[in-house]
């Protein structure tokens, strides 16, 4: 069998269902040249079998592990990858049928060593799916600030990532914490005079979560993986990042400053904030309601709110366990 340009590494866990529908994406690629190294980390709900009712559509390397986390099973698969590329998709991911077609045209445009392409929303997605996609990739909210920038400060992520194999093996791989292992690896690049780039082609369908409560613990964690890579590397924390947590700091004052403006006759600090706050809102049903529909819309709100909430918090909470009380982050 020739060896293949291009190798998926995808870690899964507990994912027999989502892996099926990542696999029949695969098998439907107009451009088949590629194998897929699939690392079961550590799963009570082995995907063994999904992987062997695709065997004889796809070129699939199935290995079973203990569990260590994302960044080592990404690690292990690249141990075990022979394509010149590696290509980097989480096991919740849809792929369209052009996606492989798309990458390998853009590596002939501009020949790349490091790159990464965004994520949408299926249609068949649910509708809170939906509503948890616009709100991590949406202009309206911090999300598309990282989705469509094509410049030298883009942040590949493992949901949809590409590295050049000989390059990844340089760089020694993914650091063993989670969240936060493909941003610091970028930043890690980056240092050595490497370019990121975004093709914006190759998109993927990205499920992300399916409930608002385990989102709310994956945008958590997100908001303490900033403070671990910026103690780590001295970089990576920006003032957008903050955004969130301004947010929060802003609802939770709003009624202290309505207060204040009513006990000292100063209307604008009873009428301005609750104005900024729901005109910023009313923006974002607008925006969600147009592309995606009132119900979906509705969720957005919420899942917006769940999602700064939750990285504010988080992200605060970090700066003062680290920074103030100078303790590490559990």
């Amino acid at each position: 069998m020739p060896t293949p340009t291009f190798s998926f590494i995808v870690p899964v866990y507990n994912r027999p269902e989502e892996v099926q529908e990542l696999l029949q994406s695969l098998a439907e690629q107009t451009d088949t040249d590629f194998e897929l190294i699939l690392v079961e980390d550590g799963s009570t709900r082995p995907c063994r079998q999904v992987a062997d009712a695709y065997a004889h559509q796809l070129q699939i390397h199935y290995y079973a592990k203990e569990n260590t986390g994302a960044g080592p099973s990404r690690n292990y698969g690249i141990e075990r990858a022979s394509g010149t590329y590696l290509l980097f998709v989480d096991s919740d991911c849809i792929l369209p049928p052009h996606y492989i077609a798309h990458t390998r045209a853009a590596l002939a445009a501009q020949p790349l060593d490091y790159w990464g392409g965004p994520d949408r929303a299926h249609p068949h997605f649910s509708p809170l799916q939906r509503a948890i996609s616009f709100s991590m990739t949406s202009w309206l909210t911090t999300g598309g600030i990282r989705g469509t920038r094509q410049n030298k400060v883009f942040n590949p992520r493992t949901f949809n990532m590409g590295v050049r194999a000989e390059l990844m093996r340089r760089l020694g791989g993914f650091s063993p914490f989670w969240p936060g292992e493909d941003l610091e690896l970028a930043i890690r690049a980056r240092a050595q005079g490497i370019y990121t780039a975004l093709v914006p082609a190759a998109w993927v369908y990205h499920k992300r979560r399916s409930t608002l409560h385990s989102f709310f613990r994956q945008v958590r964690s997100f908001g303490r993986m900033r403070i671990h890579v910026y103690h780590r590397q001295r970089t990576g924390l920006k003032p957008m990042h903050f955004l969130p947590a301004l947010y929060l700091l802003g609802t939770l004052s709003m009624p202290i400053w309505v207060g204040l403006g009513l006990l000292t006759g100063q209307a604008w600090l009873a009428l301005v904030p609750p104005a900024l706050w729901l005109g910023y809102n009313l923006l974002l049903l607008l925006g969600a309601g147009l592309k995606n529909g009132l119900r979906v819309a509705l969720l957005s709100f919420l899942s917006t709110q769940v999602m700064f909430f939750g990285y504010g918090s988080c992200l605060l909470w970090g700066l003062w366990q680290r920074y103030v009380r100078g303790r590490p982050l559990a």
